[in-house]
Order: structure tokens, then sequence, then C-alpha cells
């Protein structure tokens, strides 16, 4: 194999038509929208209803949409009861991870894998989700679950869900730019790793399980949190300059800058720069961003990363936000699944349309014709 196509980089596995992402012009498209548009202007109900059914919704296709969302958020009372005694200690991506493939569990039609029925259970998991996520924050800390509000749209919802406040406005509009940013993302690892279970015939569960999984890998869903634990240790330093040059010096890698795909700036930074800016400033946590920023604009004049085109992604200003909004760290893999759960979604009823198993070959390098001598005989 090929360094170029290590990793199957380059590799065309399947057709798509969720999302189309080009690397070198800075360009993605849900379903032939831009995401400057979804973003600025799109909510993230609207956007899931984008990604499922092919074009976004009229008023009354949205208003219905949305009260199926809301009449799925609640999760078993079995499945609160079971998360009560996980260590209180447990990875939160861990435990929803555990909490999805326990939900399949308790749907005695987990394994009908018919497109309608599959289409029931996507739209479940991804209304339930948050419920999820919000619920363990209270729950391992001792304190009991708040029900999902009725009245409240998905991200609303969700900030109310972990301390039973109404949400600042600008908190949501930010929450839920992001969610729309980082719905789908054409064939990355978790979406790949969802078709591949589809592909063998396997449930929806055990394909989002799948998905699950493989986010919550450092190299995958984990930077953001990475990119603000470095703001936080900047933000201790003498200086941002201080501790950059530090980094720099020590070949310590500046999280949240760079892609594997983009070669411009990421085009969901452009985004959320300014709604970082403006949420972090109305929220009175300015700092994170004035020192995000700095970090961003010394990179700029690094010739390391010039020559590289290495440039903020869209975790670099998700940490700002999500943490600006009152979320702790280790939570911010699991709002990035709140949002993916769409695109997996998304992939897994494409996947089940015209479904295959998916088995690549591998090329074999090891050695050949080795002669068998009996245990007996052997050195």
């Amino acid at each position: 194999m090929s360094d170029q196509s290590k990793g199957l980089a380059g590799i065309v596995v399947a057709d798509t038509s969720s999302s189309y992402v080009d690397g070198q012009q800075g360009i993605l498209i849900y379903r032939g929208y831009a995401i400057q548009d979804l973003g600025a202007y799109a909510s993230f109900e609207e956007v899931v209803y984008l990604l499922w059914y092919g074009d976004l919704p009229n008023a009354e296709q949205l208003a219905e949409f949305d009260a199926r969302l809301k009449a799925n958020r609640d999760i078993p009372a079995d499945l609160l009861d079971l998360m009560r005694d996980y260590p209180k200690d447990a990875e939160p991506m861990a435990v929803l991870r555990t909490a999805v493939s326990s939900l399949g569990m308790y749907d005695p039609t987990a394994d009908d894998v018919s497109l309608d029925a599959a289409r029931a259970k996507a739209l479940a998991l991804t209304a339930s989700m948050p419920t999820i996520v919000a619920a363990w924050e209270r729950i391992r800390y001792g304190n009991e679950p708040i029900a999902p509000d009725p009245d409240l749209g998905h991200a609303a919802n969700f900030l109310y869900m972990l301390d039973g406040e109404e949400p600042n406005p600008d908190a949501v509009a930010a929450l839920n730019a992001y969610l729309v940013m980082l719905a789908d993302h054409g064939f990355n690892a978790s979406t790949f790793a969802a078709r591949v279970t589809t592909g063998t015939g396997s449930d929806l569960y055990s394909a989002i399980t799948s998905a699950v999984g493989t986010l919550k890998g450092p190299s995958h869903g984990g930077a953001a949190q990475r990119a603000m634990e470095q703001f936080v240790e900047a933000g201790e330093a003498t200086s941002v300059a201080d501790w950059y040059n530090n980094a720099r010096a020590t070949d310590r890698r500046i999280m949240g800058i760079g892609h594997r795909v983009y070669k411009v700036e990421d085009p969901r930074a452009r985004i959320l720069r300014p709604l970082a800016e403006k949420y972090a400033s109305s929220g009175g946590e300015s700092k994170w961003y004035d020192i995000a920023y700095e970090i961003e604009q010394l990179s700029r004049q690094d010739d390391f990363f010039i020559e590289r085109k290495l440039f903020a992604n869209v975790d670099y200003y998700s940490a700002v936000v999500l943490y600006s909004i009152g979320l702790p760290m280790d939570q911010f893999t699991c709002v990035f699944a709140i949002s993916r759960v769409a695109g997996w979604t998304t992939h897994v009823l494409e996947q089940l349309a015209d479904n295959r198993l998916i088995r690549p070959k591998a090329n074999y390098v090891g050695e050949m014709d080795k002669p068998f001598v009996i245990i007996a005989e052997r050195n």
C-alpha cells in the first residue's frame, strides 16, 4: 500500500448525497446547501430533516418533525437506574456509548432494519441522546436528572436539562450553530464505522454504538477538549506569546490547528469564530476567545503552519463556544456526538437503501512458504 492510500486516504468506497467536502477550496455542503447559509440561518432540527429527507422542510413539515423529536426525548426509567449505578468517575463518552447500546435492549423491534423502522429509531436516538448526556452530567455529581421541556427546541432543551434554568438566548444560538456545523462531514472515521456495521446487517443501535466508540478516539472526536485545555494552560502562563513560543520550542502540537482534509481555512471555523467572540463577550468569559484568537494569529505568522497550510479547524473555536456556555471539557465530545448522530443515521439509512457487506482487501506484507516444524523439534 502506498503512503498516499494509507488509512484509505483518497480511496472512494461508496457514493453519498449527504454531504460534500472539498478540502482544497474549503467547501462543505449538506444536500446541496452551503454550510455558511445553514450555519447562519438554519435550526438543527431543519438540518436533521434536510439530511434525512433530502431537502429543507416548509413550516408545516418542520412543526410536525419537531413535534416527533420532542415526543421521543425521554429515555427508559430502567436505563436511568442503570446509569445511577455507573462509576461516578466514568468517562462521559464511555457512558454515552454504553447507554446507546443499552437502548437497543429496550426496543423490541431493534433488529428490524427496514428503512421505515430505521428512520423511527434514528429519530428516537437523535432526540434522546441529549437526554442521556445531560442526565449523566447531573447523575455523576449526585443530582437527579431533569426531564426534557417540550416547549424548548433541541439546543435550548439540552442546556435546560443541565441545570433546570432558562438558557441564555445567545448560548442557545451558539450551541445551535455548533450542532449544525458538526452534523455531517463526509466519510469521517465514525461515519465509516457506522456504515461498516450496517453493512453486516446489524441493527441501528449497534451502528451508532460503533460510531460513538470511534468518535471517542482522541484522533477523531477529542480535539476540542484538548484545544480548551491548552487555552486554559496558556491563560495561566506569563503571557500567551510565552506559552506559544515554549510550545513550539518543545515541539508540542497546537491543538485545533490543522485538519486531515482542509488545506485552507475550515469553513466551519469561519462561522464559529465570530459566534465564539460574541458569546464569550456577552457571557463574561471573553478571555478565552482572546487567548484562542492570539494563538491563532501567532500560528498565522509561523512558517511551520504557513508552509504546511495548517489553519484553525472546527474544533478550535468550538472549544471556546462549548466552554463559555458552561459545558465541562470532558463532555465536549459527547456534544459532538449529539450533533453527528444526525449524519451517522443519515449514512446508515443511505447504506440500508443499497446495502452490501463492506469488505476491503488488505495488502499482505508478511512471509510466505515457511516450513512447519512440530513442537517437539522446535528450538
